[in-house]
């Protein structure tokens, strides 16, 4: 009798778990805040690369979640990386800080500042800044060592990870001004972009095979140490102010500053496509966010960001239409 009451009420209980709909069963993947790329999003570190012709190939830059592009003493450029996600065993070549990476940062909140050294009046600002100093000038020859196969100064690396353990008060990465999603309707099919500063450019140029817009500096194609070319399907160029701050480097170079907080113009390169967008930062530690004209979001596309901070239009070759 116990077995025939059984059978009913066994197939009673597969009905309902049949009946459950799966939505509910759906797993969220957890992705990185700054790039939306599947992984996590843990403490941010920032590094200054050089990004003269003789700090080229430069080490672990394609590893970073966002590269900033922003103009040095005479008329050069020098590279910011921000890691939160991924920590290369060495990066490089390492230079010195400047004051535009103070109001570059602000809006990431405590970041570890992984840099060369600083000019001595730079020092004060960067000891009352919202940072943990995490530079050459503070850590052994272990951690921050010179290149045998690069000529000084352009020979300086850095091993981050066993900066990890130093960097208690760093904060974890937070959400950005910025938000993914869709393309704009409005944004034009492009074959390449040029950016430059006064002794300074770079070309992004859309690749089909790779989908991404590759990089060339100062006319050579961009290439890593690893082998890999520089670039991304999404990047962003940021007309800001640039104008002489009371700095300067020992050979007596005035040192500019790039204005990012306030008001202006990019714009957004992505799928093949370029769209002018609006920037807005309303103070130091306010994120920058990004608006189309009618006022709505400027999305961005998944992957590394990179940001070329110019005060040069850029100048864009767009495809036929006959051909789009």
């Amino acid at each position: 009798m116990r077995r025939i009451l059984a059978l009913p009420l066994l197939a009673l209980f597969f009905a309902s778990c049949a009946s459950l709909p799966l939505a509910e069963k759906k797993v969220e993947i957890e992705r990185n805040l700054y790039t939306n790329l599947p992984g996590s999003s843990g403490k941010v570190f920032a590094v200054k690369f050089d990004d003269t012709n003789y700090a080229h190939p430069q080490q672990g830059v394609e590893a970073a979640d966002i590269v900033y592009i922003t103009q040095v003493e005479a008329g050069l450029t020098r590279l910011m990386g921000i890691y939160s996600s991924n920590y290369p065993e060495v990066l490089g070549p390492i230079r010195s800080a400047r004051i535009s990476d103070i109001s570059v940062l602000g809006e990431y909140g405590k970041v570890g500042f992984l840099y060369s050294g600083a000019q001595s009046k730079m020092r004060p600002v960067i000891s009352a800044a919202n940072l943990v100093n995490l530079s050459a000038e503070r850590n052994p020859p272990s951690i921050y060592f010179n290149d045998p196969d690069r000529n000084s100064p352009y020979s300086m690396m850095v091993k981050p990870n066993l900066l990890l353990e130093k960097a208690r008060d760093v904060e974890m990465a937070k959400e950005p001004g910025w938000q993914h999603g869709e393309k704009a309707e409005t944004a034009e099919k492009i074959l390449s972009a040029q950016i430059s500063w006064p002794n300074a450019k770079y070309e992004a140029y859309w690749s089909a095979s790779e989908k991404r817009f590759l990089l060339k500096h100062n006319g050579r194609e961009n290439i890593s140490t690893s082998g890999v070319q520089l670039g991304s399907n999404m990047m962003v160029i940021q007309i800001v102010k640039i104008s002489p701050s009371e700095y300067g480097d020992k050979f007596g170079g005035v040192t500019p500053k790039s204005e990012v907080i306030g008001s202006g113009h990019g714009y957004l390169l992505r799928n093949q496509r370029v769209v002018k967008a609006l920037w807005n930062r309303a103070s130091l530690s306010e994120p920058t966010t990004w608006s189309l004209g009618d006022g709505s979001p400027a999305y961005f596309a998944p992957g590394q960001i990179w940001f070329f901070l110019t005060d040069s239009e850029p100048k864009f070759t767009y495809v036929a239409k006959s051909s789009k």
